[in-house]
């Protein structure tokens, strides 16, 4: 079912005007603008999380725009469904009751298909589930800008495999329970309960006590380089924009809006070409980049012939409620040139059915312009080849600019749903980086077939990195180069003279065949490079089947064990 916008504005108070109809934008009919004064939220609300709940490759998307004002309602966010508050500020949007993530639509509320839903920019006080905000979710998910009054629960009482959470402020405590792992940056809160395998804390102003390995936290001071991601919000006069928060580069911990309101630029939305799945293609979209205009997608898919090409410096590209880029012609989705300040997020990108070498490039292979005064930032970016549909592609990202800046990356080739299969979703990579001096905060890449991660360039730094390996090599003879078993998750290129990461989980679970991977990270053996806190996790499989070693032939086998960890 989809719910019109121009029902949803008559349903829901007869104190919003036909006038205030009509200056709204046409974001379209899965945009729901919601105001304190309606009387009908609750009803709009269940209806679309009774479709969405169990929706987990289904095609509708949906987003909900609060606007400033206090509300008191049950916000339960299913697949593919983003919650924004319009404030300047987070408490500038308090919702009284819940704004929480279950997992009651899998058997023991198993929260690891949790994918694909976030919440940015408003303030929850807790009224249900003994006052505690379940957001148990898994991976591409987010949760941005929020102030949660209470405590936070990241788990519904089964498994869960999640996730990210940055720039909030959480009152009391956040009990990670099943959470395999998590990352954390730029957050608050009043105590932090739980570890599982791999807790990553980054530019957290009060991390809990404790260090790797037991239990395994891994504590970073002060987040290196980063700007929040841009968010729609209402400016004085009402007026819809776009606040990008401004660059930040000597290191930083806590929330931008502990202070007051988060410092940034205001851009209007006249500024933004708004684009709709019924009515744009790639030539439209191109059209609007070429003339200057950033790009504001809402919901649905957009099926793409061609990319999308991003070309001027300081261009924003971002997504409303997982807009789709449908690769259908063997193309890359998204290109941005090699030029400084794009700023691209809130994506989900989809491999087609014609095999693309890859589905977003960043600059152009032999790229030397420094970006450093000005990165590239890519917020929310996720790929997956099959599950939606089948696809095929050699790498889903490939970045060649340096000084890159990504924000929770999601690079999935499906272990489940539409086409997926070890020959009918053919996927050597996640990511390759040829660029120097990238950053990623929360990198998750799972099942791609050779090495899911490769690093070419130097000064690259990686904080968290969770993976798991192929699930469904057929043989051995199927899953091996040259003389090794199997497929390292993450390469660091032997001619790599600087790279760093913290914090590094790789797990596996080979259920077609007893293959062995001989390492889970392969790096070259020099000064410059350093890895901190690796631990492989045979999850299940076939017997006689795991990881032979965590990096580099050292660190004990998961194979007739279930974990290893090197410091």
């Amino acid at each position: 079912m989809i719910i019109p916008l121009a029902v949803v504005l008559a349903i829901g108070s007869a104190s919003v005007s036909i006038s205030d109809a009509a200056a709204a934008p046409d974001f379209g009919p899965n945009v729901l603008i919601f105001d304190p004064a309606m009387t009908n939220i609750q009803n709009q609300i269940d209806a679309i999380f009774r479709q969405q709940e169990r929706s987990q490759f289904g095609t509708n998307r949906y987003v909900y725009l609060f606007k400033p004002g206090k509300y008191e309602l049950d916000v339960q966010v299913g697949f593919y469904t983003q919650v924004l508050g319009l404030g300047k500020l987070p408490d500038d949007v308090a919702i009284t009751g819940a704004v929480r993530c279950k997992a009651r639509w899998m058997a023991n509320n198993n929260a690891t298909c949790n994918f694909w839903r976030c919440v940015e920019n408003l303030s929850a006080t807790p009224t249900q589930d003994q006052n505690i905000n379940i957001w148990a979710v898994s991976q591409a998910t987010a949760m941005r800008r929020v102030h949660v009054r209470g405590d936070v629960n990241l788990w519904d009482g089964g498994w869960s495999s999640g996730g990210f959470l940055a720039d909030c402020q959480i009152d009391g405590q956040v009990n990670s329970g099943s959470q395999q792992q998590w990352l954390s940056r730029n957050s608050a809160w009043g105590r932090w309960q739980g570890a599982n395998w791999n807790m990553v804390f980054v530019g957290v102003s009060n991390p809990p006590a404790g260090r790797w390995p037991d239990p395994p936290y891994t504590v970073i001071d002060q987040t290196p380089v980063i700007r929040e991601k841009p968010y729609l919000c209402l400016d004085e006069r009402g007026g819809y924009v776009v606040m990008v928060p401004n660059l930040a580069t000597h290191g930083t911990s806590g929330t931008t809006w502990r202070a007051g309101a988060t410092p940034g630029t205001a851009l209007p939305l006249e500024r933004f070409h708004l684009a709709r799945p019924e009515k744009d293609n790639a030539t439209s979209l191109n059209a609007a980049l070429s003339a200057g205009r950033h790009l504001l997608l809402t919901p649905g898919l957009y099926p793409l012939e061609k990319p999308l090409r991003v070309t001027r410096p300081g261009t924003i590209v971002l997504g409303l409620g997982y807009p789709t880029l449908q690769a259908d012609n063997g193309t890359p989705a998204l290109e941005i040139a090699d030029v400084s300040g794009v700023k691209v997020g809130g994506l989900l990108i989809e491999a087609g059915a014609t095999n693309s070498a890859t589905l977003v490039q960043v600059g152009e292979p032999g790229s030397r312009t420094s970006h450093a005064a000005d990165p590239i930032f890519l917020w929310d970016l996720f790929c997956r080849v099959g599950g939606g549909r089948a696809g095929q592609v050699d790498c889903m990202v490939t970045i060649h600019s340096h000084d890159t800046v990504g924000d929770n990356f999601w690079l999935w080739r499906a272990d489940h749903g539409r086409g997926a299969g070890w020959t009918s979703s053919p996927n050597k990579h996640g990511l390759i980086v040829n660029g120097d001096n990238v950053t990623l905060y929360g990198l998750f890449v799972e099942h791609c077939q050779e090495y899911q991660t490769i690093w070419n360039g130097n000064g690259g730094r990686v904080y968290f990195y969770q993976s798991e390996m192929p699930y469904d090599p057929p043989s051995q003879e199927a899953w091996r180069h040259g003389e090794v078993n199997g497929y390292a998750s993450y390469k660091v290129a032997d001619a790599v003279t600087s790279h760093e990461a913290w914090g590094l989980g790789v797990y596996c679970v080979f259920y077609a065949a007893p293959v062995v991977a001989e390492n889970a990270i392969e790096t070259p053996v020099t000064p410059g490079v350093k890895m901190r806190h690796m631990v492989t996790i045979r999850l299940s499989g076939r017997p006689n089947s795991g990881i032979k070693h965590v990096i580099n032939g050292t660190g004990d086998p998961v194979i007739t064990t279930r974990k290893a960890m090197v410091d």
